[in-house]
């Protein structure tokens, strides 16, 4: 079954994860939708727990950035398939925006299953499109998983859209990983990929020439251009949490924010914007460390798995540091997964996140939580009473939380009560996320960390604009734009 529409769409895979792949797309998101074209991303299949709420349903937040490179609004067509982990063995499913089961690792022939409603979310996605980008997962050189592959080739063939593939020079033996990819796929899934690319490329790119001699004799594939690395990236939100490994630069004398990262932990860009801020240094902790004890804020970000991130807290001993830094007056704010572990109980009784269970929680805030089938699922208006200032944030959670502290709740939406926060106010729990991109919210709310105004930073929505475009004029200069739109236009 193929689409009847010949949409231009041209697919970018990677020869490995984490090559560059989503950022290549936004850039070019960006840059066609500047030439005038009505461009859409598209991810047949993605994996990450860093989401998007759309005014359908979620999507991998890779996806929502890419649709605002393009200048458009999110929808669920854009990534049909979302499969967040909830354990090293199993996922919870979102098929077209919605919940849609769990998937455990042995049942991946079952993801074949999903390929009718990735191609009817392309069809539409096609209609009045000048231009769809596709966005590969993985590697396509997987061959164990290529039977029931819907995320890259497979896909393709699917579809019949030509593919271009990536490879990341910084990680190392990029030859041969382009060359091997060629190597090991049969025939008719090679004469899918007409081109090659080099992404994140440090030095002078002419001692490399010789290099894309070798891939292409080796290939038959032609060398569509060599992309130096792009130092901006990173003022960009990041799709997966190893990219949190790499840390931040200390800023001595700085307002000191902690966040301990938990398994799994999500929707993590809900930080980006505290890294624009000079006054503040964001600190993040991994395993085997134990907090520091200058905190001026301990933040519990968002959690696919509430209670397995909960025990895994206590395993670390973070929780004995949460707690001794709340009786030196240190502040704490939970995001969601981390706004229920602030709380007196979390239960799962039905077992939506693994086997049913209950635990402690942490005890800082008067709630109670009880994990509930419906999913909630929105983008919000938000209003912070004790400052004036309002903003947009969006909820992607299960459960519902109750309790004394919710009297005094930090947030309104739609006029309610949202959130909750402890008696002394230095507690705080939201089911938002991303309510610290609204510049005067957040510098209300660190200039009552620091009790008094910070230097102020940049704006957090400018500044992604501004890399976006920069991203598109680096594609610009250095890959060769005018073939793969041919590509794209040769779909057949």
């Amino acid at each position: 079954m193929r689409p009847s529409h010949r949409t231009p769409a041209l697919m970018l895979l990677g020869t490995g994860s984490n090559v560059g792949k989503s950022l290549i797309v936004a850039g070019l998101c960006r840059l066609f939708a500047d030439r005038g074209l009505k461009v859409r991303p598209f991810k047949p299949q993605n994996m990450s727990n860093n989401a998007a709420a759309t005014a359908q349903g979620e999507i991998g937040r890779a996806q929502a950035l890419q649709a605002r490179a393009a200048r458009i609004a999110a929808h669920v067509d854009m990534n049909p398939v979302l499969l967040k982990p909830e354990s090293e063995r199993g996922s919870q499913i979102i098929l077209q925006g919605r919940v849609a089961g769990h998937l455990s690792s042995g049942d991946f022939s079952r993801r074949g299953d999903f390929l009718p409603k990735v191609l009817e979310s392309f069809e539409r996605l096609s209609d009045g499109a000048d231009l769809i980008l596709v966005e590969g997962a993985g590697s396509p050189a997987e061959t164990n998983l290529r039977a029931r592959d819907i995320a890259n080739l497979g896909f393709s063939r699917a579809a019949g859209v030509p593919a271009v593939l990536i490879g990341d020079i910084d990680r190392g033996g990029v030859i041969a990983s382009l060359v091997g990819s060629h190597a090991v796929l049969d025939a008719e899934d090679r004469a899918m990929i007409r081109g090659f690319a080099i992404n994140r490329f440090r030095g002078d790119v002419g001692l490399f020439t010789p290099a894309l001699d070798t891939i292409t004799r080796a290939t038959g594939w032609p060398s569509l251009g060599v992309v130096p690395w792009f130092a901006d990236a990173a003022r960009l939100p990041a799709e997966d949490a190893l990219d949190l490994a790499h840390g931040l630069p200390a800023r001595p004398g700085a307002l000191k924010i902690v966040v301990p990262v938990l398994p799994g932990i999500a929707n993590f860009d809900d930080l980006d914007p505290l890294k624009l801020e000079p006054g503040v240094e964001l600190v993040f902790v991994g395993p085997g460390t134990p907090l520091p004890g200058d905190a001026a804020l301990v933040i519990l970000p968002g959690s696919k798995t509430t209670l397995r991130d909960l025990a895994r807290l206590r395993e670390e001993g973070w929780d004995i540091d949460i707690l001794a830094h709340r009786r030196r007056g240190g502040h704490v704010l939970g995001l969601c997964g981390g706004y229920q572990m602030l709380g007196k109980t979390v239960r799962d009784p039905l077992g939506l996140e693994g086997p049913p269970a209950a635990a402690p929680g942490l005890g800082l805030l008067d709630i109670e939580t009880e994990l509930t089938p419906d999913k909630t699922v929105r983008e919000v208006a938000v209003e912070h009473p004790a400052s004036g200032t309002t903003g947009r944030a969006y909820e992607i959670h299960l459960g519902v939380s109750e309790g004394r502290d919710r009297a005094r709740a930090p947030f309104r939406v739609d006029g309610q009560a949202e959130g909750a926060r402890s008696p002394d106010g230095k507690v705080v729990g939201t089911y938002l996320h991303g309510v610290l991109t609204s510049d005067p919210l957040r510098r209300a709310f660190l200039a009552d960390l620091a009790e008094g105004p910070l230097a102020e930073g940049e704006a957090y929505e400018p500044v992604l604009e501004a890399t976006l475009d920069r991203l598109a004029g680096h594609l610009e200069r250095y890959l060769d734009i005018g073939t793969l739109l041919e590509l794209a236009r040769s779909r057949s």
